[in-house]
């Protein structure tokens, strides 16, 4: 644990040399196959083991952020390539991605509460200094003011958790029964608005279309599971709620994602399409973790890694046409097949992960998902149908729109993507479809 900690800290001298950029993208991937061959130091989800408290959940959030991380160094050459500060960029990255290892390794929920909020101050700095247009600090704003209005009653909550059992130590936590209402609802709200929940989730779309490509990487990859992360760890507190008013979030949330799915037809920008669209796959997510059973638990779990390399990769490459066209339009960027034929694989393989088609690791989520949630009431099958028809719609739409059709005129040129570009989308593609060989290790409690 504490050596990788290290490692990542003593990275941080090094933004000040002048060309560090690779050697600092490639100590990211090294770190992240030490991190890897870790994997069975740990014992199980009671959080005992060699590291400070990662556990078979933490594990698998940690090698996650270490992966998009070095995947945001990639995909954000440009930013190198025409010296956008980019020793800063990489600190930022750096810095990010520390918080995210001590928060997902966290023993105490206020440690946690505190590597959690810290997460978001490099986020907004990468939304305010790298993004494109000038709405940027409007959508910074909303990042910051959704997420800290809705975690400060938590802050004050953990006062109160403090005071009655006497510790934030997570494997002591006991539940604390019918303790008051408002209680269970700061308790939850912080981490609701994080996922985002439908209702709660205005401020995901304006950070994702304003950010750069790695500010939209890391908000769809990581950012979005710390919230998933946060109720599973504090689901031993109000499971006696949780059995009351589950019913609430599960419903609104399903519910939710069907809406969500119908304001995916309406968009024209590929951003803000994608962006909506992980909106509706945190709905189920929510739905898993609310039922509070074992194949909720493990199915969130496999999905939030699926939808976050999966989404990540769909920002990559809206980002790449992005770069070429200088717009994200959908009515721009037709016939993108005649153009540029080789990124359209790329747009099959990932899209078709998007709508959880096999081998990917968004169908062994699904699977689990849908498992839990029938058993929780055979009425959902109703909102399920619906939810996984309309996701597998918006995706055929948005791939078939932007690949198919009469190219736009003002576009003459074919071009072929780059190396680096096809090793950043291969790299998001291949363990995606490959963890679902080895499902046996995600069943393995």
């Amino acid at each position: 644990m504490l050596k990788c900690l290290f490692m990542l800290g003593f990275m941080i001298p090094l933004c000040l040399l002048i060309n560090s950029w690779w050697m600092i993208h490639s100590l990211m991937f090294l770190c992240m196959f030490i991190f890897m061959f870790f994997v069975y130091s740990y014992a199980d989800v009671n959080m005992i083991s060699y590291f400070f408290g990662v556990d078979y959940f933490s594990f698998m959030l940690i090698l996650l952020s270490f992966w998009i991380c070095s995947l945001m160094i990639t995909a954000s050459s440009s930013v190198y390539i025409f010296s956008y500060y980019s020793n800063l960029f990489i600190f930022l990255v750096l810095f990010l991605m520390i918080m995210l290892y001590c928060s997902f390794s966290s023993l105490s929920l206020l440690s946690f509460y505190v590597f959690f909020e810290s997460s978001l101050i490099p986020t907004l700095l990468l939304i305010l200094g790298w993004g494109y247009q000038p709405e940027r600090l409007q959508a910074g704003v909303y990042l910051i003011f959704y997420t800290l209005f809705a975690s400060l009653p938590l802050l004050l909550v953990l006062f109160k958790v403090y005071e009655y059992i006497g510790t934030l130590y997570f494997p002591l936590f006991i539940d604390l029964g019918s303790f008051y209402f408002l209680f269970y609802i700061f308790m939850i709200l912080a981490f609701l608005v994080s996922m985002p929940m439908f209702l709660l989730h205005l401020w995901l779309p304006k950070a994702h279309v304003e950010a750069p490509i790695s500010g939209s990487m890391i908000l769809a990859g990581v950012l979005l599971k710390l919230g998933g992360y946060g109720i599973f760890r504090v689901m031993k507190l109000i499971s006696f709620l949780s059995l009351k008013f589950s019913y609430f979030w599960l419903s609104l949330s399903l519910l939710g994602g069907v809406i969500i799915s119908f304001i995916c037809f309406r968009q024209v920008d590929l951003k803000s399409l994608i962006a909506y669209s992980s909106v509706a796959h945190m709905s189920m997510v929510i739905g898993g973790l609310m039922t509070m059973n074992w194949w909720g638990c493990m199915g969130s779990l496999f999905l939030m890694v699926g939808h976050g390399l999966c989404s990540s990769g769909l920002f990559c490459l809206s980002n790449i046409i992005y770069e070429r066209l200088g717009s994200r339009s959908l009515l721009i960027n037709k016939g993108m097949i005649s153009l540029m034929p080789s990124m359209a694989l790329w747009w099959f393989l990932l899209s078709s992960s998007n709508m959880a088609s096999p081998p990917s690791l968004n169908l062994m989520g699904e699977l689990s998902l849908l498992n839990s949630i029938m058993s929780w009431s055979s009425f959902m099958f109703l909102v399920l149908i619906f939810l996984s028809f309309f996701s597998t719609v918006y995706t055929l739409y948005m791939y078939s729109y932007s690949q198919h059709g009469i190219y736009y005129s003002g576009v003459c040129s074919c071009s072929l993507g780059y190396f680096r570009e096809y090793h950043l989308l291969f790299l998001h593609w291949l363990p995606l479809n490959i963890m679902c060989l080895k499902g046996e290790y995600f069943f393995v409690f």
